[in-house]
C-alpha cells in the first residue's frame, strides 16, 4: 500500500456479519425437554459429539449452536429446546476445566426461588439467602456437601458480586443453577469471563417453587481431577507487570540511565498508561508455558521482552505526538510540549534502540532472539505504514470512507498489539503453533480498540471538536455516509479534511446523533470484538484461548453486570414507579 495515497487501502478491513446471538428470547413454555429420558438422550448425544470432535473452550456462538442443533436432530427433538441445548454444549465444553479447579476455588450459585416460597424460614442479607437448614428443600443438601468439599456458596440473583469474586481471583469456576430467561441473559457476560462454567437449568421458570435434576448437580457439584493445572491469576499479573516499569525496577533491568536522552527515556517509560500491550506479552507467555517448570532466566527473559513492547510503544506515542501537534497525553504535557520536537524525536529513537537491546539481551537462544527482532522489525514497518497513510492524508487530503479509515487503524493499532502477542509466543518457544490466530485476533482488537477511543472522545469532547478534520475519524466518516439535510456538507467537509469555521462540539455531536453514526460504530465495535473472539476457533489451547477470550473482556470492561431475576426485575420496576409517583406535585383538595 502507498502512504502517499489514502484512497488505494483495502476495503476488505469489514468483517463478515455477526449473526445474531443463538441466546434468544423463546415461547415460556417449553423450553427444556419435559421427561428426564430426553433430557438425558440429548446430554448423551453432546457428550457423543465432544467425544468425536474436540472442543476447546470457551467455544464461538457459532460452534455452540451448530453442535447444539446436531445433538437436538440426532435425538430427534425440536429446535425450540435450541437455547437449552446450546447451555449442555457449553456445559460439557468445560467439563475437564473444571475437574482441573480446586473445589476451594469455585462456587455454587443458586437461585433462591429453589426454597419452598411460603415455608421458608431462612432471612436475607445483602448476599443472599441464609439457609437455617430446615430441611423443606433441596438448598441445604446442595450447600452442605459443597462446603463439604470446599466450596463458596451463594443462594442469590445478582451477579455483580460473582463478577468481583471472578476479577479478584477468589473464584476460578462456578457450578451454577438458574432458569432459562435469566441463563440467556447471563450467558454473554460469563463467556466473556471466560472461566470454567456450567449451569444446571431449572425444570421450569415460575420463580417459585421450582425443581432441578438433582443428579446433573450432584455430577457438576463432584468433578474433580488429578491433574490440577492452575488457572492465570490476570488481576495479580497485571500488578506485578506494572511493577516492572517503577523506576527502580527499569534500571534494575536496564542498568543506570547514561545521558539526558536516556534519562527522558526512562521517564517517559515509567509514566502513565494501563500497561496493556506489556501485560499482554507476559500473560500469553504464562499461558503458553503454565506446564513448564518455572525458571529464573525464563522469567528474566519475558520481563526483558514485556519491557521491549513496551518500549516500542511509547516511541510510537512520542512521535505520534510529534505527527499530531498533541499537546497533552496522561493528563500531562506531552514530550514534545514539554521538552520541543528536537528531543523528544532523540527520545522516540531512543525509545526504539532499547527495545531491540532489551530483545537481544533477553538471554533467549539466539535463532529465538533474531525471530523476535524480525517480528519486532515487521511490526514497526507496518504501523509506520499506517501512521504514513494518515499523514499523507493530512497533507492531501480527500474524502475517506469509514472502511478506508478502519484500514488506517488497523496499519496504526493493531500490531503493537500483535508484537506483544508474537513476542511472547516465540519466548514460549510455541510461535508455530499460534502465530496466524494472533494475527488475526489482533487486527480486530486493534481496529475494535481505535473504534472504542473515536467513542469515548466523543463522549468527552476530548479534543473530539478540534481535532475532527485534521485525522481520520470513523465517527465523521460513517456520519458523512449516513448524513441527511444541512448536515451532510457540514460532515462531508469534515470526512474530507476540511475544517468548518465556527463549529461547536454540541453541533458536531448533534449531526453524530442525528446521522446514528454513534449507534452504527457501536455496533461496528462489537463487530470487530465478536471478529476476535471468532478469530480464536484456530486454537487448540484451551489455557491460552480462555486468557485471549478474557483479555477482549478486559480491554473492553465487559466483566461488570447486574442480576436478571425476572422477579429482581419486577421490583427494579416497582421502586422506578414509586420514585415516579413520589416526585408528582400533591392534589390539591
Amino acid at each position: 500500500m502507498s502512504t502517499a495515497d489514502p484512497s488505494s487501502i483495502s476495503l476488505a478491513v469489514l468483517p463478515s456479519p455477526v449473526p445474531p446471538a443463538l441466546i434468544r428470547s423463546r415461547p415460556p413454555q417449553p423450553s427444556i425437554p419435559q421427561t428426564k429420558v430426553d433430557r438425558d438422550a440429548l446430554l448423551d448425544a453432546i457428550r457423543r459429539g465432544m467425544a468425536s470432535e474436540k472442543a476447546v473452550p470457551p467455544l464461538s456462538m457459532e460452534e455452540l449452536g451448530a453442535r447444539a442443533s446436531a445433538a437436538l436432530a440426532e435425538v430427534g427433538l425440536p429446535d425450540t429446546y435450541l437455547d437449552y441445548a446450546v447451555v449442555l454444549v457449553n456445559n460439557e465444553s468445560w467439563r475437564d476445566s473444571l475437574a482441573t479447579v480446586p473445589f476451594e476455588k469455585r462456587l455454587l450459585l443458586m437461585p433462591k426461588c429453589l426454597r419452598e416460597e411460603n415455608r421458608c424460614p431462612a432471612p436475607f442479607d445483602e448476599f443472599g439467602l441464609l439457609c437455617k437448614q430446615c430441611g423443606l428443600c433441596s438448598i441445604q443438601d446442595f450447600q452442605a456437601e459443597a462446603e463439604r468439599l470446599g466450596y463458596a456458596v451463594l443462594v442469590a440473583e445478582g451477579s455483580a458480586l460473582v463478577m468481583a469474586m471472578i476479577q479478584t481471583g477468589q473464584i476460578e469456576a462456578i457450578v451454577g443453577i438458574s432458569c432459562m430467561p435469566v441463563l440467556e441473559k447471563t450467558f454473554p457476560h460469563v463467556q466473556a469471563a471466560a472461566v470454567p462454567a456450567v449451569a444446571v437449568p431449572l425444570l421450569q421458570d415460575d420463580c417459585i417453587d421450582t425443581a432441578v435434576d438433582v443428579d446433573w448437580v450432584w455430577d457438576y457439584i463432584h468433578l474433580e481431577a488429578s491433574d490440577r493445572s492452575r488457572r492465570l491469576d490476570l488481576g495479580g499479573l497485571h500488578e506485578a507487570v506494572k511493577g516492572w516499569f517503577e523506576p527502580a525496577a527499569l534500571e534494575g533491568v536496564m542498568g543506570p540511565a547514561e545521558g539526558h536522552a536516556e534519562e527522558l527515556a526512562r521517564e517517559w517509560l515509567a509514566v502513565g498508561g494501563r500497561r496493556w500491550r506489556p501485560f499482554l506479552a507476559a500473560a500469553v507467555h504464562a499461558a503458553l508455558t503454565e506446564r513448564q517448570e518455572p525458571t529464573a532466566a525464563a522469567a528474566e527473559a519475558i520481563r526483558k521482552v514485556a519491557i521491549a513492547v513496551e518500549c516500542f510503544h511509547k516511541a510510537s506515542l512520542v512521535h505520534d505526538d510529534i505527527e499530531d501537534g498533541d499537546d497533552e497525553r496522561y493528563g500531562e504535557p506531552t514530550l514534545c510540549g514539554a521538552e520541543g520536537v528536537p528531543i523528544a524525536l532523540n527520545v522516540g529513537d531512543v525509545l526504539i534502540g532499547e527495545g531491540y537491546r532489551m530483545l537481544a539481551e533477553s538471554g533467549l537462544d539466539p535463532q529465538l532472539i533474531t525471530d523476535a527482532v524480525r517480528e519486532a522489525a515487521t511490526a514497526q514497518r507496518l504501523l509506520c505504514r499506517g501512521q504514513g497513510a494518515e499523514l499523507a492524508w493530512s497533507r492531501s487530503p480527500s474524502r475517506l470512507s469509514s472502511r478506508q479509515v478502519l484500514e488506517i487503524f488497523r496499519l496504526k493499532t493493531a500490531p503493537a498489539f500483535d508484537v506483544a502477542l508474537q513476542l511472547a509466543a516465540i519466548a514460549a518457544g510455541r510461535s508455530d503453533d499460534c502465530r496466524e490466530v494472533l494475527r488475526g485476533y489482533s487486527n480486530a482488537i486493534g481496529i475494535a480498540y481505535q473504534i472504542k477511543d473515536d467513542l469515548d472522545d466523543l463522549v468527552e469532547d476530548a479534543g473530539f471538536v478540534r481535532d475532527a478534520a485534521s485525522r481520520p475519524s470513523v465517527l465523521i466518516a460513517l456520519a458523512a455516509e449516513r448524513a441527511r439535510g444541512d448536515d451532510r456538507g457540514m460532515l462531508t467537509a469534515l470526512a474530507s479534511g476540511t475544517p468548518v469555521a465556527d463549529l461547536t462540539g454540541e453541533q458536531l455531536q448533534a449531526a453524530i446523533a442525528a446521522a446514528k453514526a454513534d449507534e452504527k460504530a457501536a455496533l461496528l465495535l462489537e463487530a470487530y470484538k465478536e471478529e476476535a473472539v471468532r478469530a480464536l476457533d484456530g486454537l487448540d489451547d484451551p489455557t491460552l484461548k480462555g486468557l485471549l477470550r478474557r483479555m477482549v473482556a478486559r480491554i473492553f470492561n465487559e466483566l461488570s453486570f447486574d442480576g436478571y431475576c425476572r422477579e429482581q426485575e419486577m421490583k427494579a420496576k416497582a421502586r422506578e414507579t414509586a420514585a415516579d409517583d413520589s416526585s408528582q406535585p400533591a392534589a390539591t383538595a
